[in-house]
This record gives C-alpha cells, sequence and structure tokens, in this order.
C-alpha cells in the first residue's frame, strides 16, 4: 500500500475461518469502502473463498487494501506494530494473543466481546480515560461497522487516539 500517514491503517492476522469472523468484514466492506476513508491490510489463510474474496477486494482496491495469502512471522509484526486499528471480529476466542501483540505495539484493538477479548480490552466510549479498544456485541456486519466507524472518528482526534494508544501499550 501507498504511504498514507493521514489515512488511518486498519490491520489483520488471523486464520481465515468462520470462528474469527472475517466473513464479517467481507460482508462490511463494501458500505466502509464507499462510506470510510481507510486502508486495510490483511495477512491470513484458511478457507479458500474467504481468501479468493479478499483478494478480489484487494485488487479491485489497490491503492487501500492489501492481502497477503499466507502466514510470515516478520510480517505480521510489522501489521501489529505498523496498523493504527487491529481487527478481530471473533465469534468466539477463548483467550486471544493477537490482540495482546497489536495492544503491546500500540495498535488500538477492534474485537468482538466475546472470552478474552472481553477480558483484555476495555471498551472506548465518550471516555478515553480507561480505554483500551473498542469492543462489539453481535456478530453482524453492521454492528461490526458501526464500532469501526467510531475507532476511524477516535484517529481525527489525535489527542484521544494518543491516550488510547498509550492506554493500550500499558
Amino acid at each position: 500500500l501507498p504511504t498514507e500517514s493521514e489515512i488511518p491503517l486498519l490491520g489483520v492476522v488471523s486464520r481465515l475461518y468462520h470462528q474469527k469472523g472475517l466473513d464479517l468484514l467481507i460482508e462490511a466492506l463494501p458500505s466502509l469502502l464507499q462510506n470510510s476513508i481507510f486502508q486495510l491490510v490483511v495477512l491470513g489463510s484458511g478457507d479458500p473463498k474467504q481468501e479468493e474474496k479478499l483478494q478480489n477486494f484487494a485488487q479491485g482496491h489497490p491503492n487501500q487494501i492489501a492481502t497477503q495469502i499466507g502466514f510470515d512471522d516478520g510480517l505480521a509484526r510489522n501489521i501489529f506494530a505498523g496498523s493504527d486499528f487491529f481487527l478481530m471480529p471473533s465469534r468466539f476466542e477463548p483467550c486471544g494473543l493477537a490482540q495482546q501483540y497489536a495492544m503491546r505495539y500500540g495498535s488500538i484493538p477492534i474485537a468482538r466481546k466475546t472470552g478474552g477479548l472481553a477480558d483484555t480490552i476495555l471498551s472506548h466510549s465518550k471516555d478515553c480515560k480507561q480505554a483500551t479498544g473498542f469492543l462489539f456485541k453481535e456478530a453482524r456486519p453492521d454492528e461490526f461497522i458501526n464500532v469501526i466507524l467510531r475507532a476511524l472518528a477516535l484517529f481525527k482526534d489525535g489527542k484521544s487516539m494518543l491516550k488510547v494508544m498509550n492506554n493500550a501499550m500499558n
């Protein structure tokens, strides 16, 4: 992707299976692409249909979406460190390590409120004092879109964004 420091970068490092909820992202992308400014980078493999759909989005939006099928530890760490927000719309997640890696690198997680994700992320509301990320309840594309839009709004408020990033890293 071209470097665009003024545009928020959303990152994904995941297996591409129903449990991980990335089908919600696939369903949400048309609306998000139409109504928001962001870039997205995806690293993962799994369900061939999800792989193909994510690759098609990247081909159709080469300056906005990049998809790498497979796994590369160095690239994964670059995504954790380089993204502004880290997407984890998991349907269930007993523990969850990726959100903790992302937080340590300063990438704010956007995740479904389930299992270990709910245990490790303090959801952003109007007050940024304790927030370490964003959570949504139901595994539905509209809820995922709404929480992403809230995160993108935070990005525009540099002071609040920095506060949540610092909270996450701590």
